[in-house]
Parts: structure tokens; sequence; C-alpha cells
């Protein structure tokens, strides 16, 4: 056996993580004052010298035979399954974020109860007592036999209750930022305690293989609140969004080292807690009215899954120098970008005019093929016509004004035409299909093309 001892000290800032070697009375980094603090090396839940085994390594080769069978744990939550790539997988750690009140603790809690073949399925908060864990689970009708539960913010005892947990295991932690430890002096919440504790639940998770979900808050900017550090510690970082205007909740994957990051899930919020929409598209324009001037349809989408959404755009005559340029659920510079185009390639004046932008449903997206529907509701809302009715828009603006080809662009056509679209306006690089298929394809060269197409 080999050992070595391993003794050291540092500063930390707990406002911005910057690490020092020695105490400061003001952050270098985040100018702060009185907010370096030091942090504790050696942890006295294990052992003080670290030992390593005789046969630390291992072949490739062996590795494969050994974690042949390893499988991931699907849940009945079709949709949590699409996030995942195809559920959980032993050992792995993941942290998911979102506003409050958006429904993190509703949704982990009715994971855990539509969960099968799982033998210990551990519920801890540290916001909650238990009393008040279980008037949710009553309302959520859990019916889980193996779900338990408990309240504490000590992260020592934690790990004791969860020592004799192996394999086969779902432990959810809510939150990480009420977690603390004793070695800390530094407040729960604290960039300091985050840290050890998160490291703590990282090495019981990989060491016993259990699956580990760690709730998060997250800041007024919507990143998970800590150090960014935090997100590269876990092996999946998830966000719950939604408007709490709206019923529809979409679960998005921002890292996942044993899938895609690209899939969504969409889910609706119901006085029994969440439910799976099996079919967002016809939920999002469940209220898409064509005869409106500033409305376009945009077919995009998320990972694999085509989705139909609406864009509202709203031009209005305004005094101000500086007109706005105001998105929601859209990159509000994207949008700057755009007008110019428009202002420049169409001939047309936006010099006295705001430009308000919308994704209905409460959706953010970000796919560069959204450009020619967001045009298209701004000078349909600009001239006060509406679009053509059954129309869906996709396709990406360059700065020259021409319109560019968008990947999966069949499966963009067939998930318009299995809503009873009867038009698709797109490149005109966009490849041809099966002509026996009951939609029109226009294809578009310029946006100055989308000034013709305008209702009359």
């Amino acid at each position: 056996m080999k050992t070595m001892a391993n003794k050291a000290q540092k500063y930390v800032c707990q406002a911005c993580g910057a690490m020092f070697s020695k105490w400061m009375g003001q952050c270098d980094i985040c100018k702060g004052w009185n907010c370096v603090e030091e942090e504790l090396q050696n942890s006295h839940s294990a052992s003080p010298q670290t030992i390593v085994p005789e046969h630390f390594f291992e072949k490739i080769s062996e590795s494969y035979k050994q974690h042949a069978t390893t499988s991931r744990h699907e849940t009945e939550m079709g949709e949590i399954n699409r996030v995942l790539g195809g559920g959980f997988v032993d050992g792995s750690v993941i942290l998911l974020g979102g506003n409050p009140g958006i429904g993190k603790s509703t949704l982990l809690m009715q994971l855990l109860s539509e969960i099968r073949g799982i033998e210990h399925c551990i519920y801890i908060s540290a916001e909650e007592s238990t009393k008040q864990v279980s008037m949710r689970a009553q309302r959520l009708k859990v019916t889980n036999d193996n779900l338990r539960i408990a309240s504490s913010s000590n992260i020592h005892q934690i790990l004791l209750a969860l020592s004799e947990i192996k394999h086969n295991s779902i432990v959810v932690i809510d939150s990480i930022q009420t977690i603390s430890s004793d070695l800390i002096q530094s407040p729960p919440g604290s960039i300091s305690q985050v840290r050890f504790c998160t490291q703590e639940l990282v090495n019981f998770a990989k060491t016993n293989d259990v699956v580990v979900i760690i709730v998060g808050h997250v800041t007024k900017d919507g990143a998970i609140a800590g150090p960014k550090t935090l997100e590269h510690m876990v092996d999946c970082v998830l966000y719950f969004e939604g408007d709490k205007a709206y019923d529809y909740r979409i679960l998005r994957c921002e890292k996942n080292r044993y899938g895609s990051t690209d899939e969504i899930g969409v889910f609706s919020m119901t006085t029994e807690g969440l439910r799976e929409v099996a079919n967002p598209s016809s939920a999002f324009l469940s209220e898409y009215d064509n005869n409106v001037s500033g409305v376009a349809v945009f077919s995009g989408i998320e990972g694999t899954r085509p989705i139909l959404s609406e864009i509202q755009a709203l031009v209005s005559n305004t005094s101000n120098p500086a007109p706005r340029r105001s998105a929601i659920g859209f990159d509000p510079y994207r949008l700057s970008m755009l007008v110019a185009v428009l202002s420049n390639r169409c001939k047309l004046n936006f010099a006295n005019k705001d430009v308000y932008l919308n994704v209905a449903g409460g959706l953010k997206i970000t796919e560069p093929a959204i450009d020619l529907a967001v045009v298209a509701a701004i000078v349909s809302s600009a001239f006060h016509r509406p679009l053509p009715q059954g129309a869906v828009f996709f396709g990406e603006v360059s700065l020259s004004g021409e319109i560019r080809q968008s990947h999966l662009s069949y499966s963009r056509i067939k998930e318009a035409q299995k809503l009873g679209f009867s038009e698709v306006i797109c490149s005109y690089k966009t490849e041809d299909f099966d002509k026996n298929e009951k939609i029109r394809l226009r294809k578009i060269k310029s946006i100055r093309e989308i000034l013709g197409i305008l209702n009359k």
C-alpha cells in the first residue's frame, strides 16, 4: 500500500469563488469587502491519509467486460427518459435548478413515485419537515412503498444515514444551498459550504453506484446559484423552466455526460401535480388565430422532436430617440440584428418604431431557424396585414437577407402537415419531398419576398 498525506490552506471569496493563498480584506476579482474566508482542505468524514490500492489501474478491455451489464433505470415518465437519454445511470450525479415555486420538488416526488425496479428511493429535504413532505406526497397520491423521506441539513448526518445504501438506489437532496457541514465556518449557502457538500455527495455516488439528484437554487439571471465549478462537478445539469402565468413547464438539459443535451421534456402543471404533454405542438398552438396581424407559426426542432410554436410581434410608433427592441423567449440582440437587416435590405423604416417580440406559451427558442418566422411576424405587424392562412415558417436569415437552409426540414414539414397546416415557407435550398404530401412548399430566397406573401 502507498499512503500520502495532504495538507493545504486556502482562502475563498464567498461572493465570486476566487481563491487566494492568504486572507485579504478585499477580493481582487469582484472587489467585495470582508468576503474572503478560510476554507477547510482536509475532510474529517474520511481518512486523513489517502490510500492507493495495489490494483488501482485496470485494462480498458477488462473494464468493458466488468461493466457490460450496466443499464439505465427508466422511469414511467417518458419526458424525463427523453431528456436524460434513456434513464438514470448508476453512480451519476444530477443537478436540477429552477425558479422558486416552479415545481422542482413536485417533479422529483412524482419521479420517485413512478419509478419502478429501484430498491431504495430516498427523499431528503433540508427545507421542509417530514410532515410537510408527507403532505405533498399525499396530494400527489404517491404509491411507491420503497420511497422513504427524511429531514436533515447536516451533510455528515445524511452521509452516515446513507452509508448502507448501495447500487440500484436513488437519493434526492432538496436543496444543496441549505445543506451544511460543521467543519466549515461559513453559513449554509456560501460557496465553501456548497462546494464541500456537493463534493461529498459526488464521492458518495461514485463509491456506492447510487444515483444522486441535487436541487439547486437559481440567481436572478436564471443560473444555478453557487460557484460555476458546481456544474462541472456533476454529470448532468437540468433546468426546470416555465412562466407561472402558464401551465406549461419545460425540462431542459444543459449538460449530460451520458446522452444528448438537445432534448426537452414538456409538462403541464395541474392541481394533482405535473402531467406529461404528449403533443407539445398542439398545446402551444391551442389559442392560435391566423386572422391577426403580427402572428407567425414556427416549425422548430428540439433535439429530435419537431415542435410548432406561435411567434407574436408588435411594431408601434414611438417618440423615443432610442426605439426599444424587446423580446421574451428570444434573444433580444438577435432581434435587433433582424430589424437592422429588414431596414437595410427591405428599405423599411424602424427608426421611430418600437419592436416587441414574444414566443407564446413560455418557450425559449435559440434555434437560428426561427429567424424567418420572426421576420414574417414583424413585417405582418408593421403593415397591419395577416400572413397567409395555414402557413408555417422556418429558415435562418443571413446579414445579406438571404434565407439559409435548416436541418431536419422534412421533420418540420411533416409536423406542420400533421397539425393541418397547408403551406410551408422556407429556404429555396430546402430539398423537395414526396409529391403525394398534401402540403404546399413555397421556397423563397430573400426576406424581400416576405412582402409579397402578405394577405391583401
